[in-house]
């Protein structure tokens, strides 16, 4: 082991023994940096004397000192070649110039050559600034001429290669100057030629170039970014010196009326504004308008009122917050625009109510204005009335309109008018207003009463009290006050002698009728008479009613034997032979009822009879006849009791006793109804010649008062009394008689005749001047025409009102001869 590190030892001192020998000679090569790899930079063997065939025995090899590998030798040829490339600026040098040493060592025997290498610079590096880019601040205020150092650019590369001037973009404000420094190396100053405007242009963006000397050469380039620094050299500006703003009226508070908005060019505190009003604002306009002393916005602080201020003026004052403060003022002109926020008004100027309903047309009624606040079209008013009034609106000057009177009035139509005058004016929307006033119209009598009916018909029962309350014929008057105060009265007229107002008053105030009298149906049947109505008008107006008083018929008559005739209410006596037929006739009943006609229709029937099955009873006629023929078991003497029932409600009647004597030979007949009786003995035995002879009397007379009333229905204006003869009997329908107020029938009097004529005895009703009495007459055969008017006891006299008598009602006269 030690002998091992003996040997190491020796081999270390003879080694550097010959290096101290071998150092004294040092190769020296130059190359170019950036070489290939594999370039050939020397060859060793031939520069070192060493034989080619050997270098790889002897172990040949290249070490390079304090640096990386970039060369080697090729131990076949002996040359060195470049491993990998190389830049000199990668020289840990301080110098400019770049060596690699090398040595080269041999073995057998050991030897070293030191060898040096210089890298020579290549421009392969162009210029760099350590930033890109380069930011100078100058002030505006700067003067011209003043200098700016920029950093300098860095050349990795040396000598004529390295940085050799700086060049600067174009630029009227700038311009560069290139200095040299102690150790050779270039930088550049700026120089400021031209005052600068940071309003005008706030940065400069230059270029700054720097080239170097090498070829081709090489440049790098740097941005210098020269940002002018302001200064308070601006005063504030607004972008109009007068504004004219417009805003409606009414607007809300808070609404924004203008933004001044006035800009300074300068920047920060210089640019910072502050609002504000002068000294010359009113007081009034500063309460109405707020000014935001920051923004410079103008809004509404207090109401706007068009009819009240029209018009604002303001001057505010901008201020900057620069060192020396500049400042500046702008007017401004508020309009305030008016919109539609009054109504219009109407005022009365005068208006007379009350008026008379009869006023003239054209009459000016009332005068009114109108007006409003607004302007322009919002102040334009038109006015106008309900179109359904009797008035119309004339315009008689401007805003003044008066009211006339159209159309007629009538104050019983419409007695007041609520005349609304409406006022719209122009706006959008529109605007309107009312008012309304009462016309009351003064009544005038320009009515006349007026009843309700214009013809009355009144229904009256007879045996009414005196002073029975008959109607209310009350009129009424549509006016007013006296004019419409009524007062009744009965027109006067004249019947049979007796004026109306005995047989009827009204009350004047209310137009109650009432009747004075008790009325008879059978004496007075209906009145026909006027009342007027009179108004207390100035004058007077009136107007009349027809009344008809029609008197209604009571049952208060009762039927009145007429037939057959008897004294003091005596039993009749009447004889018949007993040799009498079946169905003969006996006797007949006649009773008369004086009532109308309903109560008048009598009917008949027995009371007592001695034996029924005898005698039968017609009970519309009255006719008595034999049922079968007489008995010798028959009693002689038959006693009837006949009763003569009317259709009045209750009924009343009138009873009859006949007293019946059989004969077996012939006999005279007497009548009870003539004073002086004519007898006949031949009739007791010719009773079955009478029965013919009555048969067919009562045939030609039927047969002749049928064809005398048919032809006086057809001829009315033929119809004349035939002057009155013996034999003869005359018929009235309807007839009165006066002295038992008893109306008779054609029906009784045909009965009558058939009745006395079997007795012998004629009938005659007798025709007297219009207006008196009629007489009927039981005549006997044998007196003449002229003894009737002197016979009292068997006269019944008739009274009739002949205007109550139809056509077809006048007399029938027939004329019957007997043989």
């Amino acid at each position: 082991m030690e002998s091992c590190k003996r040997y190491g030892l020796l081999d270390v001192v003879i080694i550097l023994s010959f290096v101290g020998n071998a150092l004294t000679s040092v190769t020296h090569y130059s190359i170019p940096e950036e070489m290939k790899e594999g370039s050939v930079v020397a060859n060793l063997a031939t520069d070192l004397g060493l034989d080619v065939k050997t270098l790889n025995q002897r172990k040949m090899r290249v070490d390079i000192i304090a640096n990386k590998k970039y060369l080697d030798v090729n131990k076949e040829t002996g040359e060195l070649y470049v491993v990998e490339k190389i830049d000199r600026e990668n020289c840990n040098t301080k110098s400019a110039s770049c060596y690699l040493k090398l040595e080269v060592s041999l073995e057998k025997p050991v030897r070293i050559f030191n060898i040096e290498v210089e890298i020579l610079d290549m421009n392969d590096n162009a210029p760099q600034f350590r930033r890109d880019v380069i930011h100078l601040d100058i002030s505006e205020a700067t003067p011209k001429g003043e200098r700016f150092s920029l950093s300098n650019a860095v050349d990795p590369d040396v000598g004529s290669n390295s940085v050799k001037t700086y060049h600067l973009s174009d630029s009227e404000y700038f311009n560069i100057e290139v200095q040299t420094g102690r150790d050779g190396s270039k930088f550049a100053d700026v120089i400021l030629k031209k005052n600068l405007d940071r309003e005008n242009q706030a940065v400069h963006n230059l270029v700054l170039t720097a080239v170097d000397g090498g070829t081709p050469a090489r440049s790098g380039t740097a941005s210098v970014i020269v940002r002018v620094l302001d200064t308070n050299d601006n005063a504030p500006v607004f972008k109009e010196a007068i504004i004219n703003v417009k805003i409606m009226e009414n607007s809300p508070i808070g609404s924004l009326v203008v933004d001044l908005n006035a800009t300074d060019l300068d920047e920060g505190s210089n640019s910072d504004i502050t609002y504000s009003y002068s000294l010359y604002t009113s007081e009034k306009t500063q309460q109405t308008f707020n000014l935001n002393p920051s923004t410079g916005e103008i809004t509404v602080k207090g109401m706007l009122n068009y009819e009240d201020f029209r018009i604002y003026d303001m001057e505010v004052i901008a201020t900057d917050h620069g060192d020396n403060r500049l400042s500046a003022q702008c007017t401004i002109k508020i309009l305030v625009e008016d919109m539609n926020d009054n109504h219009p008004e109407i005022s009365i100027k005068s208006f007379h109510s009350p008026v008379n309903e009869n006023i003239e047309l054209d009459t000016v009624i009332a005068v009114v204005s109108v007006s409003d606040k607004d302007s322009g079209d919002n102040g334009v008013v038109d006015v106008h009335i309900p179109d359904n009034m009797p008035f119309k609106l004339r315009e008689s000057s401007d805003n003044y309109y008066e009211l006339v009177v159209s159309e007629p009035l009538d104050r019983e139509k419409v007695p007041e008018y609520d005349i609304t005058f409406t006022v719209t004016d122009r706006g959008s929307p529109p605007l309107s207003d009312n008012q309304t006033m009462t016309l009351e119209l003064l009544d005038v009598n320009d009515n006349v009463p007026q009843f309700p009916l214009s013809f009355y018909t009144i229904r009256v029962m007879e045996n009414n009290a005196p002073g029975a309350l008959l109607s209310s014929l009350t009129a009424f008057d549509p006016d007013l006050h006296e004019n419409q105060y009524l007062v009744y009265f009965i027109l006067e007229k004249e019947i049979a002698n007796t004026s109306m107002s005995m047989l009827f008053s009204i009350n004047p105030e209310n137009g109650n009728l009432y009747a004075l009298k008790t009325f008879d149906y059978e004496i007075e049947k209906e009145f026909l008479f006027h009342i007027e109505a009179r108004d207390s008008g100035s004058p007077p107006l009136s107007s009349n009613v027809t009344v008809h008083i029609i008197i209604v018929d009571q049952n208060d008559n009762a039927p009145v034997i007429v037939s057959p005739w008897r004294a003091h209410g005596s039993v009749v006596e009447e004889k018949i032979p007993r040799s009498t037929d079946k169905g003969s006739l006996v006797a007949k009943v006649i009773a008369l009822d004086t009532d109308s006609v309903h109560n008048s229709r009598i009917t008949y029937q027995f009371l007592q009879v001695t034996d029924a099955t005898l005698f039968s009873l017609d009970q519309y006629n009255g006719e008595i006849r034999t049922m079968r023929m007489f008995s010798y078991k028959d009693p002689r003497h038959q006693r009837m009791v006949v009763v003569a029932k009317d259709n009045g409600e209750p009924a009343l009647s009138a009873t009859v006793t006949i007293k019946l004597s059989t004969m077996e030979t012939a006999v005279k007949a007497y009548s009870d109804m003539t004073e002086v009786p004519l007898e006949y003995d031949i009739f007791s035995d010719l009773n079955l010649y009478l029965v013919i002879g009555l048969g067919s009397v009562s045939f030609l007379l039927l047969i002749t008062i049928l064809v005398t009333i048919v032809l006086k229905c057809q001829k009315p204006k033929s119809s004349k009394a035939a002057p009155p003869s013996r034999n003869s009997v005359i018929s009235e329908r309807n007839s009165t008689i006066a002295d038992s107020t008893l109306v008779s029938n054609d029906a009784y009097w045909y009965s009558l005749f058939l009745a006395e004529t079997r007795k012998g005895k004629m009938v005659i009703r007798q025709p007297v001047p219009k207006g008196s009495r009629y007489i009927v007459s039981s005549i006997p055969r044998g007196t003449g025409i002229s003894d009737t008017s002197d016979s009292a006891a068997s006269t019944l006299q008739v009274g009739i009102n002949a205007h109550i008598l139809k056509p077809c009602q006048l007399w029938t006269l027939c004329h019957i001869s007997f043989v």
